[in-house]
């Protein structure tokens, strides 16, 4: 073989030798050529801004079903102490016996309080990615400006409504605040009366109003977003996701703001 082809496969060897060694040494960050260890879909998705969107739309919509729910089991309470109390026995009883009583409601409670967090988290860290993302604040207006004031406020009605959420747990579930009003002490399975001892004081149910009212305006922005987080985006929609969001927080303000009116002013007692 000649000697000039010699030295030429000689030098294609060692170059695909040094080659395959810097590969085997390239670093893991960068620009290397290693693959990364593959996550689990979900969690890949999540770390984006899409993915982080779409847990947002889904949280929001479990906890709209939920407090929607709950304000329509609690109308019971204009039928009598009896209806009410066997509403939240009928609750307590969920899967009966084939899970203890009271189980299945916490596992339901647990569901909500993760979907809670899911939330929470979705919306920190999606407005940390669009800060970095875009530092400078947008100059022109937003294509959500119906729900302005609602989403300049989203964020503080978002930590009021969940502080109003966990006195309403250390209130009226588990009885460890207010625990003494008018009509005695709280009792565990007495719905109807815990809810009138506690709302029969004026701060108390002022509270509760002013509460709702935030719950509300958070509950519009939150129902008008889900539809624009979810890619539906369509300015032929917008008055039907306007009316959409504008009825569904006005039925949960009306009937949640009805409880405390209602004990004050002793149509319920």
């Amino acid at each position: 073989m000649p000697v000039a082809v010699t030295s030429i496969l000689t030098s294609m060897v060692t170059s695909s030798t040094v080659h395959t060694e810097a590969l085997r040494r390239a670093p893991v960050t960068g620009t290397a050529l290693q693959a990364r260890k593959k996550r689990p879909f979900l969690l890949d998705l999540y770390s984006t801004s899409v993915g982080k969107k779409y847990a947002m739309a889904i949280s929001g919509i479990a906890m709209m079903g939920f407090v929607l729910f709950h304000m329509i089991g609690n109308l019971k309470m204009y039928m009598g102490a009896t209806a009410l109390d066997h509403y939240a026995e009928f609750l307590r009883e969920l899967l009966y016996p084939i899970v203890p009583k009271g189980v299945m409601l916490w596992i339901l409670r647990g569901g909500l309080i993760s979907m809670l967090f899911l939330h929470l988290h979705a919306a920190w860290s999606l407005t940390k990615l669009n800060r970095h993302a875009r530092p400078v604040k947008y100059q022109g207006a937003r294509d959500y400006q119906v729900a302005k004031f609602a989403s300049r406020t989203m964020r503080w009605t978002g930590i009021i409504v969940l502080a109003y959420l966990v006195w309403h747990i250390l209130d009226l579930t588990l009885g460890v605040v207010n625990a003494t009003g008018t009509n005695g002490e709280f009792v565990t399975g007495e719905v109807y009366n815990n809810v009138v001892r506690s709302l029969d004081r004026p701060v108390v149910a002022a509270f509760y109003v002013v509460a709702n009212i935030l719950l509300g305006i958070h509950l519009f922005h939150g129902a008008w977003s889900i539809f624009q987080s979810l890619g539906w985006n369509n300015p032929r929609f917008n008055n039907w996701r306007r009316g959409f969001a504008t009825a569904f927080a006005t039925i949960i303000v009306v009937g949640n703001v009805s409880f405390p009116i209602a004990v004050i002013a002793g149509i319920v007692k």
